[in-house]
């Protein structure tokens, strides 16, 4: 299984976040999921305000009282507890990676937000092994 983040930018984005997709490649190399992703702009790699550098990442399942089920990605230069985890608004990332069925301003403020994250990291949960690389491109 393979999974890869592909950021871009929408012309809402501003300067409070980068969105993307999130897709998971079967053995074939044929998608078998893909959903969006939401994470802060790129700041030198700064804790709790910058995404992280693009590259290839280990990730294993976790689970925390205030994430419940979700993903920590590991080995993150000069970084720790880099997550993807259920949440809406880019105020909600803190530097980790959010992810939703869809993109939408959510709470009308102008910026766009994803959708249906609690669903959307169940669907995650239950088709993503408990280890694997995930690259940023």
């Amino acid at each position: 299984m393979r999974v890869v983040i592909e950021r871009f930018r929408t012309q809402a984005d501003c300067d409070k976040q980068i969105n993307g997709i999130l897709w998971v490649f079967d053995e074939e190399d044929e998608i078998v999921f893909h959903c969006f992703t939401l994470e802060l702009p790129y700041k030198e790699n700064k804790q709790q305000v910058s995404n992280i550098p693009y590259g290839e990442y280990d990730v294993k399942k976790r689970n925390s009282p205030k994430y419940g089920d979700h993903f920590h990605i590991l080995d993150v230069p000069n970084r720790e507890y880099i997550l993807i985890h259920q949440g809406n608004y880019y105020n909600q990332t803190s530097g980790c990676v959010l992810v939703g069925d869809n993109l939408a301003d959510i709470n009308k403020d102008k910026v766009i937000d994803v959708t249906n994250s609690v669903a959307t990291m169940k669907k995650l949960n239950s088709i993503l092994p408990k280890s694997f690389k995930l690259q940023i491109i």
